[in-house]
């Protein structure tokens, strides 16, 4: 099974700065301990300097990290807050037909609410999804 980490990472900041991107490890830590035979796709962890990339750079680690969003069988959404780099993530894999789930408190906004399979108020809420199989018998 393949799963692409999607979330905000720079959100609405108005510079280049990043917000904490803890949240990849713990979905990941979780995914890996929960699921046989996963595949964790992370684009922070590809690329932890993209905020630095010139433009051109920029734009192709974009477009590649999106195309790559609608190659895979799980996208798992962390959004504190707004984020359209993750919007885009998000429709590109439910385009294909893959299973979105979105970690969000944004429950009324329409991205969330139209592209998810499911939606979880919390991390925690998520890891209990995991722990107890729901994933597994989503993708069944």
């Amino acid at each position: 099974m393949r799963v692409f980490i999607a979330g905000v990472m720079q959100g609405s900041q108005m510079d280049d700065r990043v917000v904490d991107q803890n949240y990849r490890t713990a979905i990941a830590r979780i995914l890996c301990e929960n699921l046989e035979e996963v595949e964790v796709i992370d684009p922070w962890a590809l690329h932890p300097d993209s905020e630095r990339y010139d433009v051109e750079r920029a734009r192709e680690t974009f477009m590649s990290m999106s195309a790559l969003a609608g190659q895979v069988d799980v996208l798992v959404a962390y959004l504190p807050e707004a984020s359209m780099g993750t919007a885009v993530e998000m429709w590109e894999a439910h385009r294909s037909g893959a299973k979105v789930f979105c970690i969000s408190r944004m429950a009324h906004n329409w991205v969330v609410k139209l592209l998810s399979s499911r939606v979880f108020p919390t991390l925690e809420v998520f890891e209990d999804f995991v722990i107890n199989g729901g994933l597994k018998a989503a993708l069944a």
